[in-house]
């Protein structure tokens, strides 16, 4: 009776070799990317608060509403500025007419005392008597135009563009400035910032690519299937978080379509540049052993060739390595872990796709 015994795990397979796949060594530009946690921030709160006392009239607004700049919110009863108003234009008019007979009373004794009918003193009296009225006008006019805003600051609008928050106050509330109770928030949010640290060592290139105005970020927030927003480096803090190591930095976006959200997490992407001539493997290919990191390239003799890497960084299913490898040579992908230096093996990519050509019917 013969025992078969069973093949090794490494065996070759029928025609020659250990079946694998492999993927060409590129080289090209590949940008540098910054992985981080980021927030997301307004750039403007504003805290709505009344200018004058008041009753609230009426509420031209609701809660969560997106507003522009200089849009009424609240209206407050404005009947007694609107009185005290009409009662200090009277006394204008009466202050401008005593104005005007003071200063035809000046005139008058300046004709007189040129031809010796008025002293001195009287002249003097009268020119006196027409700078206090024309003060007084003055005075009136001032006194007018603060009761004017009086009565402008009795409806409240808006001093930015935002959306509002709760509104905890209602038409009937009797609002005074002394107690500087908040009547509403209003928050920017487009655009708006994201705030987010990187490590101390990507300082340099981030100062670099500010200088240049190549830095660009983008950000992913959860649960989001879209692409993510892209924006602008804006901000790098003066110093670095001696705490952390870490530097703070904030980026601006637009945000029409309020994909961010104040006070929201969001993955970021920051890219200071693009690395020039870096050569890329699939990341698969790259192996971990006791000498440290190494892939295997498909020789043209349909051997595997053992070549040392040293693994910079990685971005999406490439990696950026250091070694002796040469662009278009093939590294192998799936099987790497089957193969050894000197072992035969047979490439077995999978075939493209073929393309459908819809044929008229």
């Amino acid at each position: 009776m013969l025992l078969l015994a069973a093949a090794p795990a490494g065996a070759q397979q029928a025609g020659g070799g250990v079946p694998v796949t492999t993927d060409a060594v590129r080289q090209g530009a590949v940008p540098i990317e910054i992985l981080a946690n980021g927030i997301v921030a307004s750039e403007s709160v504003v805290t709505v608060r009344t200018r004058v006392d008041g009753q609230i009239t009426q509420v031209h607004v609701t809660e969560g509403q997106m507003v522009k700049r200089g849009q009424p919110l609240f209206t407050l009863d404005s009947r007694l500025n609107q009185a005290v108003l009409a009662q200090q234009e009277a006394q204008l008019m009466r202050d401008r007419a005593q104005a005007a007979r003071t200063e035809a009373d000046a005139r008058r004794y300046q004709s007189l005392r040129g031809e010796s009918f008025a002293s001195q003193q009287r002249f003097e009296q009268a020119q006196a008597d027409a700078l206090a009225a024309a003060a007084t006008v003055r005075a009136t006019e001032a006194m007018i135009a603060q009761t004017k805003l009086q009565v402008e600051f009795a409806t409240i609008t808006a001093e930015i563009d935002g959306r509002l928050g709760a509104l905890p106050l209602r038409v009937g509330n009797f609002v005074r400035q002394a107690e500087s109770t908040a009547i509403t928030t209003l928050t920017q949010v487009d655009p708006i910032l994201v705030q987010f640290a990187v490590p101390e060592r990507w300082l340099a290139e981030v100062k670099a690519a500010m200088a240049r105005g190549t830095a660009r970020v983008r950000v992913q927030p959860e649960q989001d299937g879209a692409p993510p927003p892209e924006g602008e480096l804006v901000f790098v803090d003066s110093a670095v978080d001696t705490g952390t190591g870490t530097i703070l930095l904030k980026a601006r976006f637009a945000n029409a379509e309020m994909r961010l959200w104040p006070g929201q997490y969001v993955q970021v992407t920051l890219t200071p540049r693009a690395e020039d001539g870096a050569i890329t493997v699939a990341t698969a290919a790259v192996q971990t052993g006791q000498q440290g990191r190494y892939v295997f390239v498909l020789a043209p003799d349909n051997t595997a060739r053992r070549r040392t890497v040293t693994l910079e960084r990685t971005l999406g299913d490439r990696a950026v390595v250091r070694g002796e490898l040469k662009p278009g040579e093939k590294v192998i992908v799936d099987g790497a872990q089957r193969v050894t230096e000197g072992s035969r093996a047979v490439e077995r990519n999978p075939e493209p796709a073929a393309q459908r050509v819809s044929q008229a019917g």
